[in-house]
């Protein structure tokens, strides 16, 4: 089995990177998507949050309100700090279970979108960044996703820098252009992991 992470800034192009390396047969762990079902109704992911920022943070359904929460968190370090230390070790825990039901020769992808931010990366065989300049980044979050410029600069300023998760990066995914330059790209990142998948370890002889 080969353990790699992939880490990318918000808006880097992370989830189309996950989805083409799904589709040519990884095994994917999403930690976002386990991060929204650890706090589900119910959970106790979801009372420990309520516990540290009050009720104000669930909707009248009784569900998690993402973007009240995230109003809070992305403009107080201390806060986003609380919310990961609930968050972080569930995640864990679940992303363990999955992988251990994977096959000794599969590749698995744990995607990670703050790899760098809690110094993960030497769980992982491998680390993969997908690389997209700030100022890409920013363009896609206000023009693709309807976020603000105010919000989407405090979310970018929430997370690693660019040189912070280049500096992790065993292989680098250039996502600046347009959407046609990445497939080949993330073929090539795939072949290569299909290469290692024999079970090398970071910094074993050979490796």
């Amino acid at each position: 089995m080969l353990k790699v992470g992939l880490t990318g800034g918000i808006g880097a192009g992370k989830s189309e990177v996950s989805r083409l390396l799904s589709s040519y047969g990884a095994v994917l762990i999403d930690a976002d998507k386990i991060a929204r079902e650890v706090v589900e109704p119910g959970t106790p992911g979801l009372a420990a949050v309520v516990a540290a920022f009050g009720p104000d943070v669930l909707t009248a359904e009784g569900t998690l309100d993402r973007p009240r929460l995230g109003s809070i968190v992305f403009s107080d370090p201390e806060s986003l700090a609380t919310l990961n230390g609930i968050v972080h070790p569930l995640v864990g825990a679940r992303s363990a279970e999955l992988e251990a039901a994977a096959g000794p020769g599969a590749v698995v992808i744990h995607d990670v979108p703050l790899l760098t931010e809690n110094g993960l990366a030497p769980l992982y065989d491998l680390v993969v960044v997908v690389d997209a300049s700030p100022g890409t980044q920013l363009d896609r979050l206000v023009r693709l996703r309807g976020m603000t410029e105010a919000d989407a600069r405090s979310r970018m300023s929430a997370q690693a820098t660019r040189e912070q998760r280049l500096a992790v990066a065993d292989l680098v995914i250039d996502n600046d252009g347009p959407l046609e330059a990445l497939e080949p790209q993330v073929r090539e990142v795939w072949d290569r992991l299909v290469e290692r998948a024999g079970g090398e370890r970071r910094g074993a002889p050979g490796a």
